[in-house]
């Protein structure tokens, strides 16, 4: 369905079909902002590499430890759908596979590329469906690396019927003071390569053409155990006019974006919800307090204040979640602060 074509049915369905521009203005929500609130780019394709899981279907699991040892690990990931105005794809199908702590394969080996034989076990490979919030989670050690690969963890996503829809990977942040660092040095928990001969995202042969749609949050301590947050985006079933009408809202991008002292997000609610706003920094951490509001049915603004969240300058993520009679909507967009 054109863009255009959803939007008039969209706008129809939340009591707003063709919104006067007075309107508009009262709401400071234009029909521009709602197209930005509809738009996102479908995350990278990438190669499923040598280590596919073979057969698939069998290891619906969450928790794909095994019988490997390492810094606890814990994955969520959001999948989205770019063609059902970038919302929460539920009942999708999200398989996963890494290496461990070694950088060895399970269901591969005995050979030059990998000379551990682990063919005959299955550790770290999983399958989840999304939730309604298009979410699934993993309960995993940190990857670890081998020669000429960046650490990463592969994704490949399905329909509920099977189809596949994108394989991709997940990158890592880097530097001195990331997950990545301080876990190849811990060698108490068994990591014992460090970081010499080590493959950083600008020189790996994936992720040299651009890691940006592919790098995810992490967050957490060796004692802790590390979380990891990424938002995969993908060509899903179209959003026709039936599919609208379950919609609960429409989320637009922050406005001024970027900004100094504060910044509205509009929000159209199909019927009254309650609404929450979380914050969250360039690491995943939640930055202030979790907002919580009752709204009415209409078009609503939510304010975020500089002072308020403790905002420096830089990039973060608002989530917006919407809760009402018809389900749960979720979705969360990039903002930047001067």
């Amino acid at each position: 369905m054109e863009r255009k074509v959803f939007l008039k049915n969209s706008l129809g369905f939340l009591g707003m079909a063709m919104l006067a521009p007075e309107m508009l203005k009262a709401t400071h929500l234009t029909q521009a902002s709602v197209e930005e609130a509809l738009d996102c780019t479908v995350t990278n394709s990438e190669t499923a590499g040598p280590f596919p899981t073979i057969n698939p279907s069998s290891y619906a699991t969450s928790n794909i430890v095994g019988d490997r040892t390492g810094v606890a690990f814990t994955a969520n990931i959001y999948i989205k759908n770019k063609n059902a105005a970038c919302a929460a794809y539920q009942n999708c199908i999200i398989d996963i596979w890494h290496c461990d702590k070694d950088g060895n394969y399970s269901q591969y080996g005995g050979t030059g590329m990998q000379p551990a034989n682990y063919t005959a076990y299955n550790f770290l490979r999983g399958r989840q469906t999304t939730d309604a919030d298009g979410k699934v989670t993993f309960t995993s050690i940190f990857p670890g690396w081998y020669t000429g690969r960046a650490t990463h963890i592969h994704v490949h996503i399905y329909t509920a019927s099977g189809t596949s829809l994108l394989v991709t990977q997940i990158a890592f942040p880097e530097g001195a003071s990331s997950a990545v660092n301080a876990v190849n040095a811990a060698t108490a928990y068994g990591y014992t390569k460090g970081m010499n001969g080590y493959t950083y995202n600008a020189n790996d042969n994936v992720f040299s053409d651009g890691v940006t749609s592919e790098m995810s949050a992490v967050s957490g301590s060796l004692s802790g155990g590390y979380t990891l947050e990424h938002t995969i985006y993908v060509n899903g079933p179209s959003l026709g006019v039936d599919d609208s009408e379950r919609q609960n809202a429409v989320i637009g991008q922050n406005y001024p974006n970027p900004f100094q002292e504060a910044t509205t997000i509009p929000l159209i609610l199909e019927s009254a919800s309650n609404v929450s706003l979380t914050v969250f920094d360039g690491n995943g951490r939640q930055t202030g307090m979790l907002k919580k509001f009752s709204l009415n049915a209409g078009a609503n603004n939510l304010n975020i204040t500089r002072s308020e969240y403790s905002l420096s300058s830089g990039t973060y993520i608002f989530t917006v979640k919407v809760q009402n009679a018809q389900g749960t909507f979720t979705q969360s967009r990039k903002m930047l602060v001067k």
